[in-house]
């Protein structure tokens, strides 16, 4: 459930670039800005490596390095997504003071990310975690998650077993996400903050 376009890629794209150009992470990180771009702007875009090595300026071969595959490719696009998730749904929480508005700040910032990016929200949550972290290692979600379950200590900080609430919480914010992507219910956001703050029993 966090940040901000601002906060996650930051890459100038001043037309194409020589593949020296780049240094260290920096052809990856502008190849990830480049298939964001794809993402946000068509939902049927290719997102093949050859398409996003014309995007930046370099030949196909030299992304391998980065991205073996076009699967390497889109789990570092979903593990954006869930950072960017994480990042807007911390900002909520801050902005809201935290405890139970914060609380229920995060599952709406949850929904509305659904909403304005809807591509890179469904890329991100079709990505199986097991796929892109087989060494157990966490994904970008890992904050947003830890996010959730301490927001569940703060609105209900008697819960017997915080996990299973916390999975109320997303399961109700996830299910409401995706009744709006699609086209079940239209977006109306005073009626997802109302929907949100029905959450165990009418919090917030």
């Amino acid at each position: 459930m966090m940040t901000n376009k601002d906060n996650s890629v930051n890459i100038k794209s001043d037309g194409a670039k020589a593949a020296g150009a780049y240094h260290h992470g920096d052809l990856r990180a502008a190849v990830i800005a480049a298939g964001l771009k794809r993402l946000e702007d068509a939902n049927g875009a290719e997102l093949g490596l050859r398409a996003l090595a014309r995007d930046v300026g370099v030949s196909a071969t030299a992304l391998y390095r980065h991205f073996p595959d076009k699967e390497a490719l889109l789990d570092a696009l979903a593990d954006e997504g869930l950072r960017r998730l994480g990042a807007l749904q911390a900002q909520a929480w801050l902005k809201a003071g935290g405890a139970v508005a914060g609380f229920k700040a995060t599952g709406i910032a949850y929904v509305r990310f659904a909403h304005d990016e809807p591509a890179l929200f469904r890329l991100s949550f079709t990505r199986q975690m097991s796929e892109r972290c087989p060494d157990g290692s966490s994904d970008g979600g890992e904050v947003a998650y830890n996010l959730l379950r301490a927001g569940v200590g703060e609105a209900l900080p008697g819960v017997e077993d915080p996990d299973t609430a916390a999975l109320h919480a997303w399961a109700l914010v996830h299910g409401l996400a995706m009744l709006i992507l699609d086209r079940r219910i239209e977006w109306d956001e005073a009626k997802v903050a109302e929907v949100v703050g029905l959450t165990f029993g009418g919090v917030g």
